[in-house]
């Protein structure tokens, strides 16, 4: 990148550890960066910073937030017995898109994937378990990714939960195995949380 400024290489360069984002990719948002006027380039800028500096993790759920805890686990209409486990914030907010879940949630905050040195323990787990302990929930349904480490931690959730007296179920199978719950419709969603059946 000889040709190009050094600040302009910087951008690229920054573009391209975003996931997904390859080099062309990186270069067309560099110079998109470019063309828009200051104003805009600036709004982009502050949103970023805003984002790192107010966004925090729900101390209840691990949902995304700028409060204490996030909407779902402060709205008193949701039902208060059930708790969707899903992997990651993303996650949640489809199951939310589709409009059919009332309950509360929990985010992993990842997936157990041995080969990544991802652990148990690096995950919410034992936050999970101090939830139930509370004693109003009654069923928890495991909304992991139908992936070899989504299933992988699934199961070993059952089994943590296996003392706990309490109704484990997974979504229905309506989501392709291999798949991500954030690229699936609403009908799908809608579905899977309908059919889900025991663990």
């Amino acid at each position: 990148m000889d040709q190009v400024s050094e600040s302009v290489a910087n951008l690229v360069e920054q573009f391209t550890k975003l996931p997904g984002i390859g080099k062309k990719s990186a270069e067309r948002l560099a110079y998109h960066v470019l063309r828009v006027s200051e104003v805009e380039a600036k709004a982009l800028a502050e949103a970023i910073c805003s984002v790192k500096a107010n966004v925090r993790y729900c101390k209840t759920c691990f949902n995304l937030t700028e409060a204490e805890q996030c909407g779902i686990c402060r709205d008193s209409k949701r039902d208060r017995t059930r708790i969707l486990v899903v992997e990651q914030p993303r996650d949640l907010l489809a199951l939310e898109a589709a409009g059919s879940y009332r309950g509360l949630y929990h985010v992993l905050l990842g997936r157990i994937a041995p080969l990544e040195g991802v652990g148990p323990e690096q995950l919410t787990i034992e936050n999970l378990c101090e939830r139930i302990k509370e004693g109003t929930i009654e069923e928890v349904i495991m909304g992991t990714n139908p992936t070899l480490e989504g299933d992988g931690t699934a199961l070993y959730l059952s089994n943590v939960l296996g003392d706990l007296n309490i109704r484990v179920t997974r979504l229905a199978r309506g989501i392709t195995s291999g798949s991500v719950l954030e690229h699936a419709n609403r009908e799908m969603l809608s579905d899977a949380i309908a059919g889900r059946q025991p663990f």
